[in-house]
């Protein structure tokens, strides 16, 4: 059997050593540094992503509301009835004026940018009119609106973006009996009778 002799080095680690881990930590810093940065931007750029498709989604569900309150409103239980809001946005769901089955709209939305129940705007005898927001943030959109939100431009709050169904006034057609525009929301205007 051989003896095989062991050195053990008794001698301190040299400078370039040392110089080495510290080298190795500063550019673990710098690479934590540039993964939390870099993770901040995401997370702020996926925040945005998000609150934008909750704003596009408050415009067509707002505007899905005003439309079944319109409906709600041309919709007379015989004639000669008054035309009326709904005193409840579940008379949206099941118009109780009707023996049949009457819907307006096909579920109730909850306000997408909180998640509850959307403000009612209501009429001088208490009736819903309209909904809007209750969030008090600045939008994203400030301009480029359809026709039927044009009145959302330069408004500073979503809250300030009011859904609304306003009837349109009767008015004398050339040799005809006075029609109501049914189909324009608030804010809209008629459509031309073309060149006459």
């Amino acid at each position: 059997m051989k003896r095989v002799r062991t050195i053990i080095s008794a001698r301190a680690p040299s400078p370039l050593l040392k110089s080495e881990s510290g080298i190795s930590l500063v550019l673990v810093l710098v690479v934590m540094t540039i993964v939390g940065l870099s993770a901040g931007l995401a997370g702020s750029s996926w925040s945005s992503l998000v609150r934008r498709a909750r704003e596009a989604d408050l415009l067509w569900k707002g505007d899905q509301i005003r439309r079944a309150i319109g409906s709600y409103y041309l919709s007379s239980h015989g004639q000669g009835a008054s035309r009326i809001f709904p005193s409840k946005l579940d008379y949206l769901l099941k118009d109780p004026r009707f023996l049949e089955t009457r819907r307006h709209l096909r579920r109730l939305y909850p306000d997408p940018m909180t998640g509850q129940d959307w403000e009612l705007i209501k009429d001088k005898g208490g009736r819903i009119k309209g909904v809007r927001s209750s969030l008090a943030e600045e939008p994203f959109k400030q301009g480029n609106f359809s026709e039927e939100n044009k009145d959302f431009e330069g408004r500073g709050l979503y809250s300030e973006w009011e859904f609304v169904y306003i009837p349109q006034k009767k008015k004398q057609v050339s040799g005809q009996s006075s029609v109501e525009n049914r189909s324009q929301p608030s804010g809209s205007v008629a459509p031309s009778t073309g060149g006459q």
